[in-house]
């Protein structure tokens, strides 16, 4: 293939981040990926396993010297999260990612990225591919459907890996290591409903332009929720006007913060659509002079069109739906003062939609404390109760628990001193990562989450810069020459 990204080094490194690039790879569409790196895998000699959930593991003897040295688990997760800018055509069941790279940062083409996980999957096959690099066994988890619920890490077999220390790539920020992170869930509230198919002048609202973002990394950043908004908008219309709602569609992902929302009311009258229109519109104007500080691209579109016809939802569906909506838990709720501020507990409403026959909201809780978590579980089951909504959890996936001692951590912090003269900084992370899923299957594990830097992952303006990328991998080279010489 022609490549993009020239002028860093190694070069094969973003030669094979390129690569995995070109390859769709959606939550749910890896088998493409996952047979890519198995041939990567063969073609090298190397031992491989896949599974029927296509995670796949290929392991390579340590270097000379260091084959009997004890081995080392790198991870990081193969799906990406596929989201889009409006008006952009692009098929991620089909296409590859479109990258562009401008002044040394690398983007996608009104697309997401999918450094958020793919910068691992190169790194990791460089260390397999690279013959001339220091380091002990090394044991590289690919994993699937991590950005939908860490679901491949939860299939995967993993008496496949005799590692006991373990190096994951899916953190998001240079010179700073994550040590523990919060669990995780999908929640689901559905309620059947039947429509009525009428006539009448439609108002159509839609709501764009927010940041959007990581509901783990970025949930305590003020970022808004299209959803919420939209709520408030169409319960205040719902009030003042008198029309009948006939669709809500925000967000793609439950763990995205919610960028978009469209919806629209059918009126019988169109003076009173009219009036819906201005008081739309003023409600808009109300909501950017609360937001504008830190959402100073949000835009709201109010348009009419007479004479349609519509399948518009009963009063006492149309007023549970956009109630619930409006009362679910969403943003920070529980923070750690004593760490700063930490984030605790928080819920993010990712995706809304009137469907034709049931409405639906899907939740993503997290909490880095289990009795917490339930809570939020319990909350959410009293407000379905309460609205006539069914509820199903599905995807939850434990927290990772800091560990006073760890060799491991202390190699890092070592290693990034003596390269580049800091401190490697240690936190905790709001968002999930799988090492709590390996650390309950593995006794005794040993494990770090580190990576390159990447911005506002999960929404199309994701981006890595390329010299971060390049330093990581320098540190990646040492930490793993020092375990072979320890």
């Amino acid at each position: 293939m022609e490549y993009k990204i020239t002028g860093y080094k190694p070069e094969k490194l973003f030669h094979f981040f390129e690569e995995v690039c070109a390859v769709p790879r959606g939550s749910g569409n890896e088998k493409g990926i996952s047979d890519f790196l198995v041939k990567f895998a063969k073609d090298r000699g190397l031992w491989v396993y896949q599974d029927d959930s296509y995670n796949v593991i290929i392991k390579k003897n340590g270097s000379e010297g260091a084959e009997d040295k004890e081995p080392v688990m790198l991870q990081g997760h193969i799906d990406m999260v596929c989201d889009k800018r409006a008006g952009v055509e692009h098929d991620f069941g089909t296409e590859g990612i479109d990258l562009v790279l401008k002044d040394g940062v690398l983007f996608a083409n009104g697309t997401t990225l999918g450094a958020d996980n793919g910068v691992a999957i190169a790194l990791m096959m460089m260390v397999l591919d690279d013959e001339d690099i220091k380091h002990p066994p090394v044991e590289c988890v690919f994993t699937t459907e991590e950005e939908v619920g860490l679901n491949g890490a939860q299939a995967l077999d993993k008496s496949q890996i005799t590692a006991r220390t373990m190096i994951n790539m899916d953190s998001e920020e240079e010179g700073v290591a994550t040590i523990s992170c919060a669990g995780g869930l999908r929640v689901q509230l559905t309620r059947p409903v039947e429509r009525t198919t009428t006539e009448g002048t439609l108002v159509q609202i839609k709501i764009e332009g927010l940041l959007g973002g990581h509901s783990g990394t970025d949930i305590d950043k003020e970022r808004q929720n299209a959803n919420i908004l939209m709520a408030r908008m169409i319960e205040n219309l719902m009030k003042n006007t008198d029309g009948k709602l006939v669709a809500f569609a925000g967000g793609t992902k439950d763990n995205a913060i919610t960028r978009e929302c469209e919806a629209s009311l059918l009126y019988a009258d169109k003076a009173e659509a009219e009036k819906a229109e201005k008081f739309a519109c003023a409600l808009a104007e109300t909501f950017s002079e609360e937001i504008s500080s830190f959402e100073p691209d949000f835009a709201c579109e109010v348009s009419i069109e007479e004479g349609q016809s519509a399948a518009v939802l009963k009063d006492e569906d149309a007023k549970a739906f956009i109630s619930a909506i409006r009362l679910v838990p969403n943003g920070v709720y529980r923070r750690n003062i004593k760490m700063d501020g930490f984030v605790v507990v928080s819920s993010n409403m990712g995706v809304v939609r009137a469907n034709e026959n049931e409405l639906v909201i899907v939740i993503s809780p997290r909490s880095s404390v289990a009795s917490l978590q339930e809570d939020t579980k319990e909350r959410l089951a009293l407000l379905a109760e309460t609205f006539g909504f069914d509820i199903e959890y599905s995807g939850e996936y434990p927290g990772w628990d800091f560990k006073e001692d760890s060799k491991i951590r202390e190699v890092f912090k070592e290693s990034y001193r003596e390269l580049f003269g800091e401190e490697l900084k240690l936190e905790a992370l709001h968002a999930g990562l799988e090492c709590g899923l390996f650390s309950e299957a593995l006794p005794g594990l040993d494990a770090i989450a580190v990576g390159p830097t990447l911005y506002n992952v999960h929404t199309p303006d994701e981006n890595v810069p390329l010299d971060s990328f390049e330093r990581f991998y320098e540190l990646l080279k040492d930490v793993l020459a020092r375990l072979a010489a320890a």
